[in-house]
């Protein structure tokens, strides 16, 4: 039985503030929040970097931000330079979308060379860097073949979703991206992962992180599951699909 503690689930949370209308104030409160909760990293938007960095300074949490958010189709000299500006201002993390388009039109070559170029960018900084892949578009094919050139530009994670596309996470897609990448390099859930049981589904299959804009009742309900002794990650083949597709 692989019982663990709230602060296990804690410590896999990318605390998301990523939503469009949220003010200042609002990213304040959501740093708080996610020190109070012990969550690993803050995702914000790059405008919002440098306030996150000033907010959660000294408590250990990692200020994370995205490029080429959501389509992924910047210029790859724009995506290095959006990853440069933000680690400078603070960041420990990036979280960069593949060019979905171009991707899509089999021009891989320009696609590893986009990724490896921020990789090299934040890697020379001593930042880890997560691709996004958005595999809502992608045939379980596609999601291989992007795990391939992930490995290629030697990023430290895979990730499913910007949030933005028609679905995030999926317990299938999950099991591809582990499946396909060597087990040094991570693996995200992001869009969808928004009840305790969906977190204990996506670390049965092998994911380390997930994004998440829940934390405070997730990390509740884990505590009350810890006192009781009930906090077990299933048996990776029990897994069910996450509760927002079933």
């Amino acid at each position: 039985m692989n019982t663990i503690t709230a602060l296990d689930i804690a410590k896999m949370i990318d605390h998301s503030l990523l939503n469009p209308k949220f003010t200042r104030q609002e990213v304040e409160a959501g740093c708080h929040l996610a020190m109070e909760y012990k969550c690993i990293t803050v995702c914000v938007k790059p405008c919002d970097v440098s306030l996150a960095y000033g907010t959660l300074k000294d408590s250990g949490i990692i200020t994370t931000t995205v490029i080429g958010f959501p389509h992924g189709s910047s210029l790859t000299e724009i995506k290095v330079l959006e990853t440069r500006r933000a680690i400078e201002q603070g960041c420990g993390e990036v979280d960069m979308v593949m060019n979905i388009g171009r991707f899509l039109s089999g021009d891989y070559n320009l696609v590893q060379d986009d990724i490896q170029a921020v990789s090299a960018e934040a890697h020379r900084a001593g930042a880890l860097v997560k691709v996004i892949f958005e595999n809502a578009y992608l045939t379980a094919e596609q999601i291989k073949k992007a795990c391939e050139l992930a490995v290629a530009a030697k990023v430290d994670f895979t990730k499913t979703a910007t949030g933005y596309a028609p679905y995030g996470a999926r317990i299938a897609d999950l099991r591809i991206m582990r499946a396909h990448t060597p087990p040094g390099m991570q693996v995200k859930a992001a869009g969808g992962v928004r009840q305790l049981d969906d977190a204990l589904a996506v670390r049965a299959v092998g994911v380390s992180r997930f994004g998440c804009t829940t934390t405070a009742k997730m990390i509740q309900e884990a505590r009350e599951r810890e006192a009781r002794g009930e906090l077990i990650v299933p048996a990776a083949d029990n897994v069910q699909e996450l509760a927002y597709l079933r």
